[in-house]
């Protein structure tokens, strides 16, 4: 069930769902929030969280930095953090 009332986090671009779980983490920290809406708002955090981690995995694994060859030129790529 939550999954279905978290359908439309899909959809959600990286700073769309960042902003959705800031203010759910806003929310929770004042403290005003009914014990049930509590528990479902920390479980749309949680899916908002994975969502997040998710697109941030996947943008990271598109950066690349250029490999130059001993004269100085462009010889391809390869990850940003190989050493």
């Amino acid at each position: 069930m939550a999954d279905e009332a978290n359908e439309d986090i899909k959809a959600m671009s990286f700073e769309q769902a960042l902003e959705a779980l800031e203010r759910i983490v806003d929310d929770l920290e004042r403290g005003d929030v009914p014990l049930d809406k509590s528990i479902k708002i920390y479980e749309r955090g949680e899916a908002l969280k994975i969502h997040c981690d998710r697109l941030l995995k996947a943008a990271e694994d598109k950066v690349e930095k250029i490999r130059l060859s001993r004269d100085g030129k462009p010889a391809g790529t390869e990850p940003l953090d190989a050493e």
